[in-house]
């Protein structure tokens, strides 16, 4: 029964990395959908959200079957339960890339935020794809220096965050009101995919090192 469990263990690891996996090509797929105006690519990520759906269901459930089963305890428990809050994360991540690709397919064929917002959006999503990149690699390693990353990376796409509706408020902003609510919500979106990167980040760090920081990006 022992052999059996931590097998079952290993599979809840494997399979959080390969929804993570999904994650970031989602999310890759998305932003440059988003900054070239590719309808295809945008398509693409939408059609495929179902996929990331589906292994989150199939992960919860193997999550909760070695709950009633094996009832495991001390930190065997923790990591299931973890396991759970993680994979509600990565569908959410799931949702947000599918939400930029749509605005992308909305807008062709023209780009969703006016020139003078591109290079904040384009940085932006390099910086989403990074740490979707990175936590793939986290949930691989528990390693907490990459955790640490993904704290410093998720900065820098809170002050693009703030930019941009500096930018949308600011007096010098000629956008229409269509333009003004993209702009808004699509950094938005680039905002919290990066803040469930850094709530997963922070569970992973607790179960690697024992440390506990609050959670205040939900």
């Amino acid at each position: 029964m022992r052999e059996v469990f931590q097998q079952e263990m290993r599979e809840v690891q494997e399979r959080l990395v390969e929804i993570a996996g999904l994650v970031a090509e989602s999310i890759e797929k998305a932003t440059r959908a988003f900054n070239e105006s590719d309808v295809t690519l945008a398509e693409e990520v939408i059609a495929d959200d179902p996929r990331i759906d589906d292994a989150t269901v199939t992960l919860d459930e193997l999550a909760i079957t070695i709950l009633a089963r094996q009832q495991p305890v001390a930190r065997d428990l923790r990591i299931v339960v973890s396991a759970l809050r993680i994979s509600a994360s990565l569908e959410r991540m799931g949702d947000i890339s599918r939400h930029i690709a749509q605005l992308a397919r909305y807008r062709f064929p023209d780009k969703v935020v006016p020139k003078s917002l591109r290079g904040t959006f384009s940085e932006m999503g390099r910086l989403d794809v990074e740490i979707a990149r990175r936590l793939t690699d986290l949930l691989l390693t528990e390693d907490p220096e990459i955790a640490e990353e993904i704290l410093a990376e998720d900065d820098k796409v809170d002050a693009l965050h703030l930019q941009v509706f500096d930018k949308v408020l600011g007096e010098t902003w000629k956008g229409e009101a269509v333009a003004t609510v993209d702009a808004t919500l699509a950094s938005r979106y680039h905002e919290r995919f990066a803040d469930h990167a850094v709530s997963i980040a922070k569970k992973v760090k607790y179960l690697a090192t024992g440390d506990w920081a609050p959670d205040q990006s939900s």
